[in-house]
């Protein structure tokens, strides 16, 4: 059972709740486990730090003042994701790039070396 912290009292909940059993908050938007809802901090606005406020594709009703969200995408996390993804195929595409550019002398290595095979043979 996966556990995540309750916004409001802190206290560790289930990650399917809906509601806290200690506070009564509202952990999922729309009574369903697969809509989370995402709550700023006690002083703060989720707009501040997520990726559709930065980009001006929110058309949320309380922006840039929401203080929960059911789209809300930290720009931060995003950003780190994002670049992980590019160091992890960043190898696969300089390899792949390196074979397509000496794609011709490695059809020539593997006809030398069947060539040589026929020869020991």
């Amino acid at each position: 059972m996966a556990t995540v912290s309750c916004p409001k009292c802190q206290q560790l909940v289930d990650s399917q709740a809906v509601t806290c059993p200690y506070c009564r908050t509202t952990l999922k938007a729309y009574g369903h486990p697969g809509v989370t809802l995402h709550r700023a901090k006690k002083n703060e606005y989720l707009c501040e730090s997520c990726t559709y406020h930065h980009d001006d594709t929110c058309n949320f009703p309380q922006r840039p003042y929401a203080k929960d969200c059911t789209l809300y995408e930290n720009i931060a996390e995003r950003q780190a994701l994002l670049e992980e993804q590019n160091n992890a195929t960043s190898l696969t595409t300089s390899i792949n790039n390196w074979i397509k550019r000496h794609q011709a002398l490695l059809i020539l290595l593997a006809l030398l070396f069947i060539c040589l095979l026929i020869a020991m043979h």
